[in-house]
């Protein structure tokens, strides 16, 4: 079928359809990147033009959420099209240890994606899809690394979580490092690198349809860019933001616009979608640290955290033919819709998935109402507090676990999670507290336990003001 026919069918919504062509896939996931973090989304203080334009020829997802406030959860979530609760995999790999003295003992999470679990590349594979995973994994090592998950290839994906070690350093974004397929000499950046494997990869694709899977490691700590890129940027930051950590964006800007380029010089950009997407929010402070790495301004809090500064994303998504340039999308959705996009799209059963596909959003029409749900039963590194949570319209009640308060915000009147409703509205949050139980039960969630060892005095764990539990109003 010639261009024209095909792209006639797919504005139609008859993609795929019998003699089509099926669409290659690029998902390219940021680390730590938050939701305000990039122009499109209305920072002022860096240039991320590709991303811009990336938007403009695409559709721009306002409300978008990632399943889980750290790393590896969403990732396993991404991967499969289910909830954390529902992989096992709640916390970031290896997880962080119990705090003897804190008020509940929390549960240990999965080290590893059961290779039970069905992935996008597994999914694809009927399709005839040739499948690449390129960068960050951090859902297990050996016998489950993205090759003994469906993959055909994986460059650059380990156990690991945070750049490799380079030499007798620690972790670094520069050579010399070795990874799985992967090597770095002196100096070598590993964004450039990972988007040269990228490159290359849709390049070499003449005949099978295929997806890639370009996890960065980028924008995660340890903060390091060029110096010639943070050097420019202290001379206007004046305090404003962190001049490392904007040569990063820039960085993770820079490889989106590769990757464009590639796709469009393989002549394949008409029936190609390319999304953009991120694992959970920007990193505010780590550990005990008082020095902000980034502002989620006007959303709450940041990564680690279940409020909107941590599980609200940036998604773009290109789709020529189907979805219209410019497009701004405000209607919630959530990484695990991912894979039943993707599946809908390649004419393959998206299988047992908590999420709905996206291609009606896409074409223009709406989703079927429904609540979107997070359980992270463990203490952040970044100060977050195990919890619960649901939205549903423009309600989201959090429950924590460790003292069973409970927090109620509308937000679309108070998208920065500044009042809490939960006594004005004590109906809606009776409610939603309600379905957030059948859900838990539904999903077998594991709940922490009290600690009969807990230490009166222990201090908790929240770091800084926009932290601490708002008032009821």
């Amino acid at each position: 079928m010639q261009r024209r026919s095909f792209l006639a069918a797919a504005a139609a919504g008859l993609l795929p359809a019998a003699g089509n062509p099926k669409p290659n896939i690029v998902l390219i996931l940021a680390d730590d990147l938050g939701w305000s973090d990039i122009g499109c989304y209305g920072n002022r203080d860096i240039a991320t033009p590709n991303l811009d334009r990336l938007a403009a020829q695409g559709a721009r997802f306002t409300q978008a959420y990632a399943a889980c406030p750290v790393c590896s959860p969403t990732r396993a979530s991404i991967m499969t099209g289910r909830y954390p609760v529902r992989t096992g995999v709640t916390d970031w790999i290896p997880g962080r240890k119990p705090d003897p003295k804190s008020p509940i003992v929390t549960p240990l999470t999965a080290t590893q994606l059961d290779r039970k679990q069905r992935t996008i590349a597994e999914c694809l594979k009927p399709g005839g899809y040739r499948s690449a995973s390129i960068g960050k994994w951090h859902l297990g090592g050996e016998g489950f690394l993205p090759t003994d998950q469906g993959f055909d290839i994986n460059i650059g994906g380990s156990h690991i979580g945070s750049p490799p070690p380079s030499g007798k350093l620690g972790s670094s974004y520069f050579g010399p490092f070795e990874l799985p397929n992967l090597k770095a000499g002196p100096g070598e950046f590993i964004t450039e690198k990972l988007t040269d494997a990228a490159s290359g990869f849709i390049a070499q694709q003449k005949s099978n349809p295929y997806f890639v899977y370009l996890s960065h490691y980028t924008v995660h700590i340890p903060l390091q860019a060029s110096e010639a890129d943070i050097a420019r940027h202290r001379e206007r930051a004046h305090g404003r933001y962190n001049p490392i950590y904007a040569a990063m964006r820039e960085s993770m800007d820079q490889s989106v616009g590769r990757v464009m380029e590639a796709v469009e010089k393989s002549g394949a950009a008409d029936n190609t979608l390319l999304m953009f997407f991120a694992d959970n929010g920007g990193l505010r402070y780590e550990g005990k640290g008082q020095a902000a790495v980034t502002d989620n301004a006007p959303l709450r809090a940041g990564k680690g955290h279940l409020y909107e500064g941590g599980i609200r994303e940036p998604l773009i998504i290109r789709y020529p033919g189907v979805v219209k340039p410019g497009m701004v999308i405000d209607t919630p959705v959530c990484n695990v819709d991912f894979l039943p996009t993707f599946a809908e799209m390649a004419g393959q059963k998206a299988g047992d998935v908590d999420g709905v596909s996206l291609l009606p959003l896409l074409r223009g029409s709406d989703l079927k109402p429904r609540p979107l749900f997070w359980h992270y039963p463990h203490y952040s590194n970044q100060g977050g507090a195990p919890g619960s949570a649901i939205r549903e319209g423009d309600w989201k009640l959090i429950e924590f676990h460790a003292d069973g308060r409970r927090e109620l915000f509308n937000l679309a009147d108070d998208p920065g999670e500044h009042r809490n409703l939960i006594r004005s509205q004590a109906k809606v949050a009776d409610e939603l507290m309600a379905k957030l139980n059948r859900w838990r039960k539904s999903t077998r969630a594991v709940m922490p336990a009290r600690n009969p060892n807990a230490d009166p005095a222990w201090p908790g764990f929240q770091l800084t003001g926009e932290e601490q539990p708002t008032p009821p109003q």
